[in-house]
């Protein structure tokens, strides 16, 4: 479909990051652009900066892991705009927990966020997109949707984003519904999502601690997030992505390798092994190390 002057996009997680980023290329397209967040300070900035490119921006503060703000979104946008072209359910968080010593409150935050988030979207849009005629709805998983690595509780929901948005792609095709699926598999964007934390929600208690592991692995993935693909790149690639209609959203085809020679092994019913290095990290052999190293010291 094309981004058409005068339609409608809504984007959750829109106050940084990726979802700003898709925000401001919907709104050079002439769109409306709906902003969901839980950050207040950082919608009213966006919106501010949207408005000034002569469209129109609705904030409505969600919560994307609450079925009832995802669909009170829902409602908000339908009345304001009257319809809705293209849904991002793009909100998503990363742990410093430990995954099997922490609370358990780490995965019911993460698992909220990044699956559930992208379910009650899901949920909440399709309809109105089918009887409206057409859509399309995209995804943000991560290149851990597809290459396990990164940290248990978020390889777990980014593989179940890519697992719901494939089956929701082949059941969409089978009843020859006009609404079109997109899943974006992002390696190092420079965003704020090593600091996601920031907004952790009072309902769940207090915030867990950083393990050891996590202490050692932050200044490696802050330079890597820094260094990253910048957000408004992944942007333009999800809006081609829309108007050529392709599922796959991948930034980073320098990854694409490493995450084949897993597949290779996975057919070939090999034991799971580390790679030697993920692109913009150090060797793995010395982050292992460094990580042993902290956890004893910590002990």
């Amino acid at each position: 479909m094309e981004l058409e002057a005068g339609t409608t996009a809504v984007v959750t997680g829109a106050a940084s990051g990726i979802g700003e980023a898709l925000a401001h290329r919907f709104a050079d397209a002439g769109m409306h652009v709906v902003l969901a967040d839980v950050d207040d300070a950082g919608l009213a900035r966006v919106a501010a900066a949207i408005e000034a490119k002569g469209v129109s921006a609705l904030v409505v503060p969600t919560d994307v892991s609450v079925a009832d703000e995802v669909n009170a979104l829902a409602q908000a946008a339908v009345e304001r705009f009257g319809r809705v072209h293209v849904v991002c359910n793009n909100a998503g968080v990363a742990p410093r927990a430990d995954p099997w010593m922490g609370p358990i409150s780490a995965w019911e935050w993460v698992v909220g966020v990044n699956l559930w988030g992208v379910v009650h979207g899901i949920r909440a849009f399709l309809p109105h997109l089918v009887l409206g005629g057409g859509g399309h709805i995209v995804n943000t998983a991560s290149i851990a949707g597809l290459f396990p690595g990164f940290d248990p509780i978020y390889d777990a929901t980014k593989h179940a984003v890519v697992g719901l948005s494939e089956g929701l792609y082949n059941q969409l095709r089978a009843a020859e519904l006009p609404v079109g699926v997109s899943v974006l598999c992002p390696g190092w964007v420079n965003t704020q999502i090593a600091e996601a934390d920031r907004n952790w929600p009072d309902r769940l208690g207090e915030r867990p601690p950083s393990t050891a592991g996590a202490a050692v692995m932050m200044p490696h993935l802050a330079r890597a997030l820094a260094e990253g693909v910048t957000p408004a790149a992944v942007a333009d690639l999800v809006a081609t992505s829309i108007t050529e209609d392709r599922y796959w959203v991948f930034p980073h085809p320098d990854w694409m390798g490493m995450v084949s020679q897993r597949w290779d092994q996975i057919g070939e019913g090999m034991n799971p092994e580390q790679t030697e290095q993920i692109p913009g990290m150090p060797p793995t052999a010395q982050l292992m190390a460094e990580m042993r190293a902290a956890m004893e010291s910590d002990a």
